[in-house]
C-alpha cells in the first residue's frame, strides 16, 4: 500500500499557522513511509471562500518550502482538486445515499428549526434534528418537490449504542450516538457540506491516512457512518492537538497573529518557521533542535506528538529564527535572504513613486520609509492620541478597523479607503482627524507617504499588529465594549469571529 496524504485548506480567510502545521504533519508522514502528500481545496463554503484566499494558501505553503505531489496547480490523476469543480460527482453520490435509504430530504423551514432547537433547549435536551422530514412518505416527498419546496439532504444516523473512533496517536475514541446530529450532506443550493465532500473526496483520492486537528474528533463519527454506507474502507485517522497560546487558549488572531505571511513579512526565515513547527513532532530527548526539512522526516514519529496542545511560543520562534541567521547563513546568503524580504525590485518600485516626490536628497528615504521594513511599533499611548480623537473613540476606532479590515477580499489602497472613511459615522470623529491617529499608529509619525497607499503595501497581516498593538498600547477592549461596537458593525462583527 502507497502511504497518501492530503491537506485540505479552506480559502476563507488569510494562510493560517495551523494550516501549514497540519500540512507539515502529512508531508512528514508520508515522506517517512516513501508515500505520496495532495492538496486539495475545500470551497463548499462559496459565500466566504475566494480565488485571492486560494492564492495566498498556496503561496504561503510553498514560501515555508512544502510542495505536493497532486493539487489544483500540479494536476494529477484525481483531479479536479477544488471541490467546487466537483459537484456532479457529490451530486451522484447524495443521490445513491436517497435510493439505498442513508439519507432523506428535509424540507423544514429555518423558522422551524429554530423553534425546534429552542424548545429542546428549554426541556434541557441536546439540541440535534428531530427526524420529522424523516418519516415523510414517498407521496409526500414527491408533492413538495413538486412544489417547488426547497431542501436539504440529511444523513441518517442510529439513535441509540455508540461508535469507537480508532485514532493512531489517541486510541479507541467511544462516542455515543446520541451526540450527533443527523447531518446535512447537500445544501439546497445543490452544493455539499464539507462532511460529505470530505469523505467522497478521500476515497476517491485513495488517502490512507487523515491527520487533521482535534476539533474534528466530534465529527468523525458522520464520517465513520458515510464510510460504512458506501461500504468503503475508511483511511486511519490521527487527531492532532491544536496549537495553543501561552495561556493554553486556542490560538487566535485576536491574541495573536496567525497568518502565515505575517511572519514572512516580519522578517522569519522559511526554514526557520518550518523547523519551529516541525519542532512539535520531534523528541525533546533529541537535543539539537535546529533541522532541515529533510532531517526532519528523518526523525518524525507520530508517539513524539505531544497531546496536550503545543503552545505556539514566538520567543521560542525568534531564538531559532536568529539561530538560522547567524548559523546558517553566510554573508552571501544573508544578503540574499534581506533582499528577498524587503529589498526585492517589487517592493521597492511599490515604494518608490510614494516617496520620490516627498525627499530633497536620497538620504531622506530612510526616515520616510523606514516603518516599510519594521515589524511593530514600540509607540507611547501619548504618541498614539497625539490629535483630537479621545481614547475611548480612538480603541473603538481601532476595533471597528480590525474587524472590517478582516472581511476585505483584497486588501489595497481602496479597499482601505472605502473602510476609513467608514469610520466617521459610528465614531463619531472626523475622517480627518482619526486619520492623524491611524497615521501614527501605522507608520509612527503624525505624516508621511499617503497613509492608504502605505497600508496596503504593508499588507493587512502587518496592519492589523500594529492597529492591534496599538490598542493594547491603549488598554484594550472589554468585553461589554466589544458587545456594544459590534452592534455598530454586527455584519462586519459577525464573519470575524467565524474566522
Amino acid at each position: 500500500m502507497t502511504v497518501r496524504t492530503r491537506v485540505a485548506p479552506s480559502p476563507t480567510g488569510d494562510p493560517h499557522v495551523g494550516t501549514a502545521y497540519v500540512a507539515l504533519m502529512n508531508v512528514l508522514f508520508a515522506k517517512k513511509h516513501g508515500g505520496q502528500f495532495l492538496l486539495r481545496i475545500e470551497d463548499t463554503d462559496r459565500a466566504r471562500s475566494t480565488a485571492a484566499s486560494e492564492r495566498t494558501i498556496l503561496e504561503a505553503l510553498r514560501w515555508l518550502g512544502l510542495s505536493w505531489d497532486e493539487g489544483p496547480d500540479v494536476g494529477g490523476p484525481c483531479g479536479p482538486y477544488r471541490q467546487s469543480d466537483r459537484s456532479a460527482i457529490y451530486k451522484e453520490h447524495t443521490g445513491r445515499l436517497l435510493d439505498e435509504g442513508h439519507a432523506f430530504k428535509c424540507f423544514c423551514a429555518t423558522d422551524r428549526l429554530d423553534r425546534m432547537r429552542m424548545e429542546q433547549k428549554l426541556r434541557g435536551e441536546r439540541q440535534r434534528y428531530d427526524g420529522f422530514c424523516m418519516h415523510l412518505s414517498p407521496t409526500e416527498v414527491a408533492a413538495k418537490e413538486a412544489a417547488g419546496e426547497p431542501f436539504v439532504v440529511r444523513m441518517k444516523v442510529p439513535r441509540d449504542g455508540s461508535v469507537t473512533i480508532d485514532d493512531l496517536r489517541r486510541g479507541p475514541i467511544e462516542i455515543g450516538w446520541e451526540t450527533v446530529d443527523m447531518q446535512v450532506l447537500m445544501k439546497s443550493d445543490g452544493l455539499p457540506t464539507y462532511h460529505l465532500a470530505n469523505v467522497v473526496d478521500d476515497h476517491l483520492m485513495g488517502i490512507t491516512h487523515v491527520l487533521r486537528g482535534e476539533e474534528w474528533i466530534s465529527s468523525a463519527p458522520k464520517h465513520v457512518l458515510l464510510y460504512r454506507y458506501f461500504g468503503w474502507e475508511m483511511p486511519k485517522l490521527m487527531h492532532l492537538p491544536l496549537l495553543r497560546n501561552a495561556d493554553r487558549s486556542k490560538l487566535s488572531k485576536r491574541k495573536n497573529p496567525t497568518s502565515i505571511l505575517f511572519y514572512r513579512s516580519m522578517g522569519y526565515l522559511p526554514q526557520a518557521m518550518l523547523n519551529f513547527l516541525g519542532l512539535f513532532a520531534l523528541s525533546s530527548a533529541d537535543g539539537e533542535e535546529m533541522a532541515t526539512l529533510d532531517e526532519l522526516v528523518e526523525r518524525f514519529d507520530l508517539q513524539n506528538i505531544s497531546l496536550g496542545g503545543p503552545v505556539f511560543d514566538t520567543a521560542k520562534l525568534d531564538w531559532l529564527n536568529g539561530r538560522w541567521i547567524r548559523e546558517r547563513l553566510d554573508d552571501a546568503g544573508f544578503a540574499s535572504a534581506v533582499q528577498d524580504w524587503a529589498l526585492n525590485p517589487a517592493r521597492l518600485g511599490a515604494i518608490a513613486p510614494l516617496a520620490r516626490t516627498r525627499i530633497e536628497r536620497l538620504s531622506d528615504l530612510g526616515p520616510l520609509t523606514s516603518f516599510f521594513f519594521a515589524g511593530r511599533l514600540d509607540l507611547p499611548a501619548e504618541r498614539l492620541l497625539d490629535g483630537k480623537v479621545p481614547a475611548d473613540v480612538l480603541r473603538m476606532a481601532f476595533q471597528l478597523a480590525l474587524w472590517r479590515f478582516d472581511t476585505l477580499d483584497e486588501f489595497d489602497k481602496s479597499s482601505v479607503e472605502t473602510v476609513m472613511r467608514g469610520l466617521a459615522e459610528p465614531t463619531g470623529a472626523k475622517f480627518k482627524d482619526l486619520v492623524r491617529h491611524f497615521y501614527v499608529a501605522v507608520t509612527g509619525n503624525t505624516a508621511s507617504v499617503p497613509l492608504f497607499d502605505a497600508m496596503g503595501l504593508l499588507g493587512r497581516d502587518i496592519v492589523r499588529e500594529r492597529l492591534r498593538q496599538a490598542l493594547a498600547t491603549l488598554g484594550g477592549s472589554s468585553k461589554k465594549e466589544q458587545e456594544a461596537w459590534k452592534k455598530l458593525d454586527a455584519p462586519a462583527a459577525g464573519e470575524a469571529e467565524e474566522g
